[in-house]
């Protein structure tokens, strides 16, 4: 493609979006469906998982029982939708520090008010763990900085644990941090499971994250719930489903269904996902990320599954030899218990016979020295004797 096309593509807006909703229980999912809206200068793209743990109060509704998580998504959901759709606009910079502030108040407002109206009597537990009404929330919500131009800001703002990120030739990206107790990068993140330290709810306090980065068309804008990338061995891995499934695709329904099932086939979780795309529509996206994903496929994620299939099979081939080890243990065991314990059954005893009367012999030898010192240390590699007993 020639300069001057790449920046007339640079000028267009949105062109690929797609967003879904995987519950795990259908009309139980505690995701909300995502927000995806776009024009011609803007972008804005969300997704809200509701904390099944620390909201799985049960609530009496209209539509049935719905737990605290189910309802906290969709009314923050529904809440930050209607105030960005007001708040975006072409002609004016969002101020992203005071929207932030703004969200903050509106959906814990309506939190607090739909608590209200539940009439829900107030829980004896007590811990730091339980919330009312608790969800998280990711979004990118993207402006062009100038008319026609192919510069971009995107705001992005969060509280807890999904994730926004920026596709572009270069990789993905995550521009949003991790609300963690114990905070971490992502691919320590997915090897312990720390408590979420921020996120929405209608009793305790929380803050709404906000960055504003700058980016540069082409990209794609992706939105996740921590079901989308949760269940993965890496962050790689993530960007490899992400890249593969474009790369395979022949429109944008094709690209959302190819993630649906790869991310459907390992996730524990409900999983909800919204992207867009701005300044190449999906053949030029594929052209884009194609050596990309080559990189990642050959640097990264082929050579950590092969490492990987090498530690199943060694752990297979270790768990057989504890087997044989096992049962060849048991039947030497077996073989030389008899003699070992011979002295041990009942025929073994010799009958008590008194001493004769009047007879006297030296009964101890004076004691023998006994030997003292200390045992050597063990080999680095030695096993203990605890490792060696089966």
């Amino acid at each position: 493609m020639t300069d001057t096309a790449q920046s007339a593509r640079a000028e267009l807006g949105p062109t690929v979006s797609f967003a879904f909703n995987l519950a795990k229980v259908p009309d139980h999912g505690e995701d909300s469906d995502p927000i995806l809206r776009e024009g011609p200068d803007l972008g804005l793209a969300g997704v809200f998982d509701g904390m099944g743990g620390a909201g799985g109060t049960v609530y009496e509704t209209d539509d049935g029982p719905r737990s605290g998580a189910y309802l906290a998504s969709r009314i923050a959901r529904d809440v930050v939708e209607e105030h960005l759709l007001g708040a975006l606009a072409p002609e004016r910079p969002l101020p992203g520090g005071a929207t932030a502030a703004e969200l903050h108040d509106a959906v814990q407002a309506a939190l607090q008010a739909r608590l209200a109206e539940l009439n829900a009597p107030a829980s004896r537990l007590r811990s730091r763990l339980l919330r009312a009404l608790p969800t998280t929330m990711a979004l990118g919500a993207l402006q062009r900085s100038e008319r026609d131009g192919g510069d971009w800001v995107c705001h992005v703002l969060w509280a807890g644990d999904s994730r926004v990120y920026i596709g572009t030739a270069d990789g993905l990206h995550q521009v949003s941090v991790d609300d963690l107790r114990d905070p971490g990068d992502a691919m320590a993140n997915l090897q312990r499971d720390s408590v979420i330290s921020n996120a929405i709810s209608a009793d305790t306090e929380f803050h709404v994250n906000h960055r504003q980065v700058p980016v540069t068309a082409p990209f794609f804008l992706l939105c996740a719930t921590d079901g989308c990338f949760g269940y993965l061995r890496s962050p790689m891995h993530f960007e490899e489903v992400v890249l593969r499934t474009l790369a395979s695709a022949g429109t944008e329904d094709d690209w959302s269904e190819a993630l649906q099932a790869e991310i459907s086939a390992v996730t524990g979780d409900d999983a909800a996902m919204a992207v867009i795309a701005v300044g190449a529509d999906l053949a030029e996206l594929q052209q884009l990320t194609a050596v990309r994903l080559a990189e990642v496929t050959e640097q990264y994620t082929v050579p950590m599954d092969r490492l990987l299939d090498e530690v199943h099979a060694a752990e297979q081939a270790l768990a057989q030899l504890q087997l044989r080890r096992a049962n060849d243990t048991a039947t030497r065991w077996q073989r030389y218990r008899d003699g070992y314990e011979r002295l041990l059954g009942p025929d073994a005893e010799a009958p008590h016979e008194a001493p004769e009367e009047g007879f006297r012999r030296q009964i101890w030898n004076p004691p023998k020295p006994i030997a003292t010192g200390a045992t050597a240390p063990a080999d680095a590699g030695a096993a203990s004797d605890e490792e060696e007993r089966p």
